[in-house]
């Protein structure tokens, strides 16, 4: 059969968040203003690590910066579409527009999921082994380790769309999202993709749970260490790592529900996806700097150093 035929889907209708014209225009407003806050706030963070010297040199805040980073990107591969849609009576995405959102979807993702487990390893070694710290923890690991994420984000990502994009859609074309999901569009192939969406959503949920586990491992290891250390450096790397641990559990809850399940589709799913594509890049700002008194001390003393115009 010749599948050319079968190809006729040039475009998806995405049925957004809700259907209310009120609602719609109260989201407006509100992600918006929630979408600007999360691009400035990461920013912010990007920038101060940038030009601070002993942030800079920090491996800490150097993986902080590349996560903000990852943020401001995972916050704009959807949500600027999404804000423009809710002044729209139809929300149309093109085809090659719904494969490039799932292709940023999983690459922003997939490193900022490795980058996560990075950044427990970091605390991991500051905690139980202090003295080999700077050694174990160079700039060059620290290099490589931001390398890694990228090249496992961008393979898991490959791997995702390469199938997705060669399958044939003749209809029907909505998604019921404000995006294009992966397990929604491979639903919409003219042809049985039951077999290929487990294997490919389950490659998203395998990445997913492996990597909170991961998580998980490294900061029971490093609760166990603190119980027989009391010096007030660990207590402040542990108030460090529970910084870290909330924002694991906001950024990792929505993803394994959704995806360690595959084509269980729950109301509460689009929800989710709204979390943690749009609130967990708000809230990491947050967290970070309203807890850490050395990224507050820093951001005051760039932002309050004088711009001399040569």
């Amino acid at each position: 059969m010749d599948l050319r035929n079968y190809s006729l889907v040039s475009e998806f209708v995405l049925h957004g968040l809700c259907t209310s014209r009120h609602l719609q225009n109260f989201f407006f407003i509100f992600f918006s203003g929630t979408y600007v806050a999360t691009v400035l706030g990461n920013f912010i963070i990007v920038v101060t690590v940038t030009f601070d010297p002993c942030l800079h040199s920090s491996p800490m805040y150097f993986l902080l910066g590349n996560l903000s980073f990852l943020d401001i990107w995972l916050a704009s591969f959807a949500t600027p579409k999404m804000i423009k849609d809710f002044l729209s009576d139809q929300k149309l995405i093109s085809f090659g527009g719904c494969m490039a959102q799932n292709f940023f979807l999983h690459f922003i993702g997939g490193a900022e999921m490795v980058l996560l487990v990075s950044m427990a390893y970091d605390r991991y070694v500051a905690i139980c082994k202090p003295l080999h710290y700077m050694t174990m923890m160079s700039r060059q690991t620290c290099l490589r380790l931001v390398l890694v994420s990228w090249v496992i984000g961008f393979v898991h990502s490959t791997s995702q769309v390469a199938f997705t994009v060669n399958l044939p859609y003749c209809g029907p074309n909505e998604v019921d999202s404000f995006f294009c999901d992966l397990p929604l569009v491979i639903k919409l192939a003219c042809m049985d993709t039951y077999v290929l969406g487990i294997l490919m959503i389950s490659d998203s949920g395998l990445l997913s749970l492996s990597c909170f586990l991961l998580l998980v491992i490294s900061y029971t290891v490093i609760l166990i260490t603190v119980q027989h250390n009391v010096t007030g450096g660990v207590y402040k790397a542990l108030s460090t790592c529970s910084a870290h641990i909330m924002v694991v559990t906001l950024f990792f809850g929505p993803c394994i529900f959704i995806y360690v399940w595959p084509f269980s589709r729950f109301s509460v799913d689009k929800l989710l996806s709204v979390f943690y594509t749009i609130f967990t890049p708000l809230l990491n700002p947050l967290i970070y700097t309203l807890r850490n008194k050395d990224m507050k001390t820093a951001m005051k003393k760039l932002w309050s150093q004088p711009v001399t115009i040569h």
